[in-house]
């Protein structure tokens, strides 16, 4: 404890760090809740997973690149720049990160009197969160993309995620593609599927936009008192993407009252009245900058990001659970089943999907 709240210190805090508890249930990152001197004064204490994120440096330019616009956008309608996007705190020496031999470390100021929340309760707050991210699509709609580096290069490229699946299955690392045939057939059979979003992409037919690439119930800030989504967060993922891989990823998590890891199937269902309240809340914020392709490609977007994030839980499986955090046996298994089981889902309600968009568009 001493250790963290030593590294606390090399940050321009108000106040000395007193106390550093685990903060949140990230897959990626060591999360601290520090408090310090100056009252209730709390702070947000990471350890990047350099693992994943190969460059914090750049990493960190695009989370200052991208905070600096939102507080201008936020303070011109009249907003509060200080809770209503995340604020970077810099070391004792002005820079965004401190290195130590356990990693790097960076500071955020800590948003109080909100909540987040892990799985949809109600329709009501899953159309607040389509608002919320809808609203940051909305506000980046004029940053210039080609400022932003990619933190996680080809992360949302299903093409190149299949290929890792693909090698994932040749060494089998661990012994354990026979016991998981039936999902390694799945994705096999999805495969032509894994490059329609890319493929549309690299002709045209899909533009390049800000996007958040990490687009989950989760992700965003609710204000206790209201009830009201108030800040969008974890930034790490902010770089050129598919605005219909950001309302995917959403749905993929919010469209189903089953947690991402619940183990009983039958429990896992795709809900369409969900899906339909996302999309009233998402193309009610953004969909006036949206083109024709980005809306009619949005129930697509939706199948992709449930298929590519299963395909991942199932890929770090066959490799020895080393990306996502797992806290039992076949952890990432539990996920992949609950993704593969919403993909098929989705695939049967397409039609229905598609007159959700047209609806609202």
């Amino acid at each position: 404890m001493d250790r963290y709240l030593e590294i606390a210190n090399r940050f321009q805090l108000d106040g000395e760090a007193v106390s550093a508890v685990s903060h949140g249930g990230g897959h990626i990152n060591d999360t601290f809740l520090v408090k310090t001197t100056a009252g209730e004064k709390y702070y947000i204490l990471q350890r990047i997973n350099t693992a994943v994120f190969k460059n914090a440096e750049a990493l960190m330019e695009n989370i200052i690149l991208v905070t600096d616009f939102l507080r201008e956008k936020i303070a011109q309608d009249g907003g509060d720049p200080q809770r209503e996007t995340m604020n970077v705190v810099l070391t004792k020496d002005g820079k965004t990160l401190y290195q130590d031999e356990e990693g790097c470390w960076r500071v955020y100021m800590f948003i109080d009197g909100t909540m987040t929340m892990q799985t949809c309760e109600n329709a009501e707050q899953f159309y607040l969160s389509a608002c919320a991210f809808g609203h940051f699509q909305k506000l980046l709609a004029d940053f210039p993309a080609d400022k932003l580096c990619e933190s996680i290069p080809n992360f949302h490229n299903t093409k190149s995620r299949y290929l890792d699946f693909e090698a994932a299955v040749e060494k089998d690392v661990c012994g354990r593609a026979a016991s998981v045939a039936e999902e390694i057939a799945f994705v096999r059979a999805h495969k032509e599927f894994a490059a329609t979003l890319v493929d549309m992409q690299e002709s045209g037919e899909l533009p390049l936009r800000v996007t958040h690439n990490d687009t989950k119930l989760n992700n965003v800030l609710f204000d206790e008192k209201t009830g009201k989504p108030l800040a969008v967060v974890d930034l790490d993922t902010v770089m050129p993407g598919l605005s219909i891989n950001d309302f995917g990823d959403s749905i993929r998590f919010g469209a189903t009252y089953a947690a991402e890891d619940e183990p009983d199937l039958g429990k896992v269902n795709f809900e369409i009245d969900l899906f339909d309240c996302y999309t009233k809340g998402f193309l009610g914020e953004c969909g006036s900058l949206l083109t024709e392709n980005e809306k009619k490609m949005l129930p697509v977007g939706a199948m992709m990001m449930t298929f590519e994030c299963g395909m991942r839980f199932l890929t770090d499986h066959l490799n020895g659970d080393t990306y996502f955090k797992i806290h039992r046996e076949n952890h990432n298994l539990d996920r992949c089943r609950t993704q593969f089981k919403l993909v098929k889902d989705m695939e049967a309600a397409r039609e229905l999907m598609d007159k959700v968009v047209k609806k609202y568009s």
